[in-house]
């Protein structure tokens, strides 16, 4: 009888805690397009990144000219000059390569940028997120366009639009 009560009594706590679970969602795709700083950004990186593209692909360009006119010229070489075209034609590619790792890398210029550009909105935007979970008694904040596999989220329930008034952004 005992144990009959203290495992009804757990039920009920645990229901009653279940129950003052508050959770809420916002869509940083929606909040990250109502923030011109990041529009700006991300136009930056763009122009960064085909710039680079377009200094890779040339230097792509040239290493193709140069193995052409190996293959066209190969036969009228003597075996000492085809070493030396191999290897400056292997040398610009190696060094094509290290560029496109430079700008395009783990590491790359490219990621530092954003780092640079983009990470401190992503923080004021995580910030915002943290300081409304606090003040609203939210148990958890969910992103709706992180992919995660929420399968229904009522609207009352999106704070997507407090963030941005948070942020100082009115829609």
């Amino acid at each position: 009888m005992k144990r009959m009560n203290l495992t009804a009594l757990f039920f009920v706590l645990f229901a009653a805690t279940a129950v003052a679970q508050k959770y809420g969602f916002v869509d940083s795709d929606y909040i990250r397009k109502n923030i011109p700083a990041f529009a700006t950004a991300q136009e930056q990186l763009n122009n960064l990144s085909k710039q680079w593209e377009k200094e890779v692909a040339d230097n792509y360009a040239i290493v193709e000219q140069m193995y052409k006119a190996y293959q066209n010229e190969s036969v009228l070489l003597s075996q000492d000059m085809r070493t030396k075209r191999e290897e400056a034609i292997v040398t610009k590619e190696k060094e094509v390569k290290a560029l496109q790792n430079k700008y395009f890398g783990m590491e790359g210029d490219l990621f530092k940028k954003r780092e640079e550009l983009v990470k401190p909105i992503q923080d004021e935007i995580l910030k915002a997120i943290k300081e409304i979970a606090v003040d609203g008694n939210y148990t958890g904040i969910f992103d709706t366009a992180a992919g995660g596999n929420i399968l229904f989220a009522n609207p009352r329930s999106d704070i997507s639009d407090q963030v941005l008034e948070k942020l100082g952004y009115k829609n």
